[in-house]
């Protein structure tokens, strides 16, 4: 696939990585890369401008928690001074440099970008107003806003011997005013917290224009410090130390998270962002004060907390965003009236969210908590989200008096209160709910539904590549299996035991499951084809995934390649693999697609003696990326697909797309910079054709007479 250069910095100063194991990129530098190409859409002129400033946002937000939790957990390694080196070598002292100055970097790059579009968004009517800005028309709204709802929730509260410096929570925004009393001149200090409570921006009567309240509370700072001079101010905000590790000696694991949720907030400060008026005896006041005189400090005269410019993207101006899509509901359940089980039954379904409806898979939760034929629900919970869609037919379905088990993962990371919460409302229900292993997170996405039909039982299965989260689905790609397959049923009962009972699965029928065998059974299937290539037989591997570093699947697919293997892999986020080099990874290409929708879902295919894409390929899907933690860590599923329909729709469909597409996508060289395919003529963007082409097996008898989805071919798309 062609590249073209394009002005993306290459990471930072490379040279402590000489010393290191120059086969692989480092993980967290790797990470930074994935961060700037969400970055650049940002910059990508063919979106609409709040869809711009959409990305900058979720920038933002990416680099705080890649703080809370990547960075703090090296801070941590050094700190305790704990041996050990990344994957390319290097020790976590030698890492931390590199990773805050192309933090720092990237950074940068966001406030340059929202100086660029703050007066392109302004000049369509959204105005995000400064001190200068505030107009008569404004004046008057902001006075009654002040009074009402800022000025009583707020609290200054002095600098000095006689007042403790305050417990600033983490991404806490709060403002230091620089005061003198005028009666005697004396020089006093205030801080004042910005209420969480409030959202960042005040938004005026015309939906239109906003304004930060740090820019408020500047604005009428003399009406909060009457007899007060004000010298200046200054922002500034924290970010701590947000992981929870679990311990193993833990009695209670929900007694442990609650009280580790509590701990959480009050982490190891790791980043000080200020404003740079701050002064500087005030900065290191503030990391005195918090703790964090070794974190991280960077200074500014832009936007603090890039991630709540969320907040302006929400504004009533559809003509600045995206065309709504609606997503469509598979015409195969609407042929037989509805009722999944009679169109499972019929034949395996994928469903390809978010161009096919999330709503597929509350119907088949809801028709199975309604159905009186239905004995029993299982289901796997990671991220469920704030909207209990999935949670109310779990409740519904056990105060009906079927037996229903939820096995909740209250390790989710940011996801751990609401887990526990929901697991509380499912235990009022009559849910059995259970927690699973200790020392492994459950990340597969599987429900089980057993029914009565004709004097016996049948099992019904949903498998997802992503979460059971109706709002991420929206713009999450992912992938989601019915079937009434009984090899496939009695295997996701098998994985249910092992999580609820501990016992060992020992005779899978179709599932890959880690961490018993799904790393071994893949491994298998890579052996296979670097045999098949010096056998002269075609081999291929294709592969889909968030991220790839664990380093014994980068060496086997090192050793792939040096077998002559040619292997295509989409990986959306962190790659250490280093692609292209002679005699290591010459035939192995990556790619990254970063879109209007965020590429989930985990597909593997492997040419099985075939050249790719072919029938006889081997085609799975999966929830496990290929890091360390989905072999070793979590319990993971890999699925094959054996229905002919969905083995095309999920190959020559998805997949193909995905290594298709060259217009949103980035293609990763053997230096580790990440460069913009070349659209070709006509260009191919695999969002837009998802969203206009309805999928294969979903379709049911509406294929026939519509006639058939437009064919992809490596060599033209459509």
């Amino acid at each position: 696939m062609a590249s073209k250069q394009i002005s993306v910095p290459s990471p930072a100063n490379e040279d402590p990585r000489t010393q290191g194991d120059r086969r692989y990129f480092n993980r967290e530098l790797s990470w930074l890369q994935f961060n700037r190409r969400v970055l650049a859409e940002a910059a990508n002129p063919a979106y609409p401008l709040l869809e711009r400033l959409r990305f900058l946002s979720i920038s933002g937000n990416n680099l705080d928690e890649f703080f809370m939790v990547r960075v703090a957990g090296i801070f941590g390694q050094v700190q305790q001074k704990i041996e050990g080196t990344s994957i390319d070598g290097l020790s976590s002292a030698q890492q931390l440099p590199l990773v805050a100055a192309e933090a720092d970097a990237l950074m940068a790059e966001q406030q340059a970008l929202w100086r660029g579009l703050r007066p392109l968004i302004a000049a369509e009517g959204v105005a995000v107003l400064g001190l200068h800005d505030i107009d008569e028309r404004a004046e008057a709204e902001l006075e009654s806003f002040f009074h009402e709802q800022l000025f009583p929730v707020i609290t200054p509260q002095a600098l000095d011997p006689s007042h403790p410096f305050p417990f600033i929570p983490n991404l806490g925004l709060s403002m230091l005013f620089e005061l003198k009393r005028r009666r005697d001149g004396e020089s006093v200090r205030e801080l004042i917290m910005l209420p969480s409570a409030l959202p960042r921006f005040f938004v005026f009567a015309d939906g239109q224009r906003c304004i930060p309240l740090e820019t408020v509370l500047r604005h009428f700072s003399q009406r909060l410090f009457p007899g007060f001079e004000v010298i200046g101010s200054a922002l500034f905000r924290i970010i701590r130390d947000s992981d929870i590790e679990v311990e193993e000696e833990a009695e209670d694991l929900v007694r442990y998270f609650r009280t580790a949720i509590k701990r959480r907030r009050r982490g190891q400060v790791i980043r000080l962002e200020a404003e740079s008026a701050i002064p500087p005896e005030l900065q290191r006041l503030i990391a005195h004060e918090l703790g964090g005189e070794d974190a991280f400090v960077i200074q500014t005269d832009g936007f603090l907390g890039i991630c709540d410019l969320g907040q302006v993207v929400d504004l009533d101006r559809p003509d600045l965003k995206f065309a709504p899509y609606t997503a469509r509901f598979p015409e195969r359940i609407r042929e037989h009236d509805g009722d999944c089980f009679a169109a499972i039954r019929q034949k395996d379904i994928v469903v390809h969210h978010p161009y096919e409806s999330f709503d597929v898979v509350l119907a088949f939760l809801n028709q199975a908590a309604a159905d009186p034929d239905v004995v029993a629900i299982k289901q796997t919970l990671y991220r469920a989200g704030k909207q209990g869609a999935v949670i109310r037919a779990l409740c519904d379905a056990a105060e009906a008096g079927k037996s229903v088990t939820a096995v909740v993962e209250i390790k989710a990371r940011f996801d751990e209160e609401q887990n526990l919460n929901w697991a509380a409302q499912l235990e009022r229900s009559g849910v059995q709910v259970v927690y699973g292993f200790i020392e492994l997170k459950t990340h597969a996405k599987i429900s089980l539904v057993v029914r009565r039909e004709n004097g016996g039982i049948r099992t019904y299965c949903h498998f997802g590549t992503g979460n059971y989260h109706p709002i991420t689905a929206r713009i999450y790609t992912d992938l989601s299996f019915f079937t009434a397959d009984p090899a496939i049923g009695r295997d996701a009962a098998e994985v249910f035991n092992y999580v609820t009972g501990y016992i060992e699965p020992r005779n899978l029928e179709v599932l890959s499951v880690s961490p018993l065998n799904l790393q071994g059974n893949l491994f298998g299937l890579i052996d296979r084809e670097i045999g098949n290539a010096r056998a002269g037989l075609p081999s291929g591997i294709w592969a889909k995934m968030n991220s790839l570093s664990n380093r014994a699947a980068i060496d086997k697919l090192y050793e792939a390649s040096q077998a002559g293997v040619p292997i295509r892999l989409v990986v959306r986020g962190v790659c250490c693999l280093r692609p292209g080099v002679p005699g290591l990874s010459e035939t192995i290409e990556v790619k990254s697609v970063i879109g209007r929708f965020l590429e989930h879902s985990r597909i593997w295919a492997f040419a099985n003696g075939s050249p790719l894409p072919s029938r006889e390929a081997d085609v799975y899907i999966s929830s496990a990326d290929w890091m360390s933690r989905n072999f070793e860590r979590r319990v993971e599923y890999a699925l094959p697909l054996r229905n002919t329909t969905v083995h095309a729709q999920v190959l020559d469909q998805v997949m193909l797309a995905n290594l298709l597409d060259d217009e949103q996508s980035w293609i990763l060289r053997e230096d580790g910079t990440y460069v913009r395919a070349v659209p070709g003529d006509p260009p191919f963007n695999l969002h837009r054709y998802f969203m206009t082409n309805p999928s294969l097996s979903g379709r049911g008898a509406a294929l026939d007479t519509a006639g058939a989805v437009p064919k992809l071919s490596l060599q033209k798309p459509a």
